[in-house]
C-alpha cells in the first residue's frame, strides 16, 4: 500500500453550509475524508469536529488567500477541491443593476478562477488530485428572471474544460457537476420572488416534480453522491473534463411533448 493511499484524504468544500454543502460535507466525512468547509455562514453544530470551517464571502479575493492560508496550515496537501459555493439573484435581466451581476459573477466563477490558482500547489504536492465545479442545468436550459445566475454557471462549464486541460499534466482532474431542481434552501427561497399570483411553495414543488422524467425534485445527498464519485480518484480516474447532469431526466424531454 502507498503512502498516498495510508493516509486520510482531505478535501476543501466551499459554500459548506447550504443544503447540498451539507450534504457534500457529511458524504465525505461519511467516507472518511478530513473536510475543510467555508461558507459566508457561521459553523453549523453537525459539522465534523475533526474538520476545520472557516468563516468567509468568496465573492471577496482577498477571502480566498486568508482560506487556503489557513487551509495549508490545517493540512499541507490537499486531495480534492469542491467549489460548491453559489449566489442568486432572481429578477428580470433589464432590472439586474450592475453590482447584482458583479456579485453573482464574483462568488459562483471568479471564486473558482482565484481558488483553483491558490489551491493547484496544495493539490500537486499531492501528486495530483481532483477540483469538482458545481455548475447548474441553467448552464444548458434556462428561464426567465435568472440571467446572471445561468452565465455564471454556463462560465463554470468552460472554465472547467479549460482547467482539465491545463492541470492534467500535473494530474488533476476536474469536472462539474450540473444539478437540476434539488430541495435546497436557495431552490425554495426562488419560490417567494414576490409576483402576484404565484401558487404555494409546496405546489410549484409539485409543479417542479412532474417536469422531470423521475416526477419528482432531487435530494442533496444525491448530488453529494455524485460530487464524491468525482473527487474519488479510484472510481473516476478516467474522466476530466466532463460536465454530469443530474436533473432527474428534466433536460431530456422536449418542451412539445
Amino acid at each position: 500500500m502507498t503512502e498516498k493511499t495510508q493516509k486520510q484524504a482531505v478535501v476543501l468544500i466551499t459554500g459548506a453550509a447550504g443544503g447540498v454543502g451539507r450534504a457534500t460535507v457529511k458524504y465525505f466525512d461519511e467516507k472518511g475524508w478530513k473536510v475543510i468547509g467555508t461558507d459566508r455562514r457561521e459553523r453549523y453544530p453537525e459539522f465534523p469536529n475533526d474538520g476545520l470551517f472557516i468563516q468567509a464571502d468568496i465573492s471577496i479575493p482577498s477571502n480566498l488567500d486568508l482560506i487556503y492560508s489557513q487551509a495549508a496550515a490545517f493540512s499541507p496537501t490537499l486531495d480534492a477541491v469542491v467549489n460548491n459555493a453559489g449566489y442568486q439573484v432572481s429578477k428580470p435581466l433589464i432590472e439586474t443593476s450592475v453590482e447584482e451581476w458583479d456579485m453573482v459573477i464574483a462568488s459562483n466563477l471568479r471564486s473558482v478562477f482565484l481558488g483553483a490558482k491558490i489551491a493547484f500547489p496544495l493539490l500537486k504536492a499531492e501528486g495530483g488530485g481532483a477540483i469538482v465545479n458545481v455548475s447548474s442545468v441553467h448552464a444548458v436550459a434556462t428561464s426567465a428572471n435568472i440571467a446572471a445566475y445561468a452565465a455564471s454557471k454556463g462560465g463554470l462549464l468552460a472554465l472547467t474544460r479549460a482547467m482539465a486541460i491545463e492541470f492534467a499534466p500535473d494530474n488533476i482532474r476536474v469536472n462539474t457537476v450540473l444539478p437540476g431542481a434539488v430541495d435546497t434552501p436557495m431552490l425554495r427561497a426562488g419560490f417567494h420572488r414576490g409576483r402576484a399570483g404565484e401558487l404555494p411553495e409546496e405546489e410549484q414543488m409539485a409543479a417542479l416534480a412532474r417536469k422531470t422524467v423521475n416526477g419528482r425534485v432531487g435530494l442533496p445527498s444525491e448530488i453529494a453522491s455524485v460530487i464524491y464519485f468525482l473527487a474519488d480518484n479510484h472510481q473516476s480516474s478516467f474522466m476530466t473534463g466532463q460536465a454530469v447532469i443530474v436533473d432527474g431526466g428534466a433536460t431530456c424531454r422536449l418542451s412539445t411533448e
